[in-house]
This record gives structure tokens, sequence and C-alpha cells, in this order.
């Protein structure tokens, strides 16, 4: 089991930033990390992931460009940086853990954490 739980979200103005984070009961290295976003109405959507193998990061579309994904393996902690906010990312935002080496959907990971609430004004 492990414990998953997201920080640092909050109303900000388009624009603006904010830098979510993931703190976690395990080593890092052993997980595939994953933000993913859900907006009212709608389904959870992929935001940006980075594997435990590779270490690369990979990003939705809409994201890419302004968020980037990182961890510090001593913290413990996974980050979500998110720069030049839009209303359109408004949205509960969620940490999750996989154990694969790559993972491409929600169903791919085990852990997740309780989510973060990021609202954008315009």
């Amino acid at each position: 089991q492990v414990n998953v739980v997201e920080s640092g979200g909050g109303t900000v103005q388009a624009g603006g930033s904010l830098r979510l984070s993931c703190t976690v009961s395990d080593t890092l290295d052993k997980y595939t990390w994953g933000w993913y976003r859900q907006a009212p109405g709608k389904e959870r959507e992929f935001v940006a992931t980075i594997s435990r193998i590779s270490g690369r990061p990979s990003y939705s579309d809409s994201v890419t460009g302004r968020f980037a994904i990182s961890g510090d393996s001593a913290k413990k902690t996974i980050y979500l940086e998110m720069n030049n906010l839009k209303p359109g990312d408004t949205a509960v935002y969620y940490c999750a853990a996989a154990f694969r080496a790559y993972a491409s959907s929600v169903y791919d990971y085990e852990y997740w954490g309780q989510g973060t609430q990021v609202t954008v004004s315009s």
C-alpha cells in the first residue's frame, strides 16, 4: 500500500503559476507517476507522467510547454509545476502511482491521492 497526498492547489488568475506536490510513503523509483485532472461533469483526463524506467516525462497536448512533472527522491515528492494557467485548467488534480514501466490510462495506476483543487479565474 502506498499513501499518496497532494497539496498546493488554490485559486490563481489566468497567466499565473502554481506548483502541486505529491508526497508519498514509498520510494519514488519503484513506480511510474502520473498527474490527472477532473473538471465538474467531465471524465478524469491525463495531464503528465514520468516513467520509472526512463525517467522521461510526457504530457497531454493541452499542457505541453506550460506544465512540468518532476520528482525529488530524498523528499519522496512528485511535483507538477504549472505556468501560464488558463481557466480551462480548472479542475481537481490527482497524483497516481503505477507499478508498470509505462502507464497510458487511468486503469494503469494502482494508487491515487484524494486530489487538490485548482481554480483559474479569468
